[in-house]
């Protein structure tokens, strides 16, 4: 056994958890969360069109930036994947609170 057989890389300390989820596009909904432009948002408004003569069903989304509440939009086929961020909400409470002043 040479050396190179062990050689292991743990500089990323990576879960191996995925950040996000394939779901389709007319599954989604509103106030729900989706990636638009590799930006985590919130569903506000959704549409979808009907199938026309030369392709699929569209939907119309548009959605808030979760961190900086900027509008995007998108439109996709009806039955392609997107991806769904896995969003999770933690509220503190600051028990003590001290200023500084020079």
């Amino acid at each position: 056994m040479s050396d190179n057989e062990h050689d292991h890389d743990f500089t990323t300390g990576d879960s191996g958890a995925a950040a996000t989820y394939p779901k389709q596009c007319s599954a989604l909904r509103k106030n729900e969360h989706v990636m638009i432009k590799g930006r985590p948002c919130k569903v506000v408004e959704m549409s979808t069109s009907k199938t026309g003569k030369h392709g699929h069903a569209k939907v119309h989304l548009i959605a808030l930036d979760i961190f900086t509440g900027k509008k995007l939009e998108d439109i996709c086929p009806s039955t392609h994947n997107m991806d769904v961020p896995v969003v999770k909400r933690k509220e503190y409470q600051v028990s003590h609170c001290f200023l500084l002043w020079s």
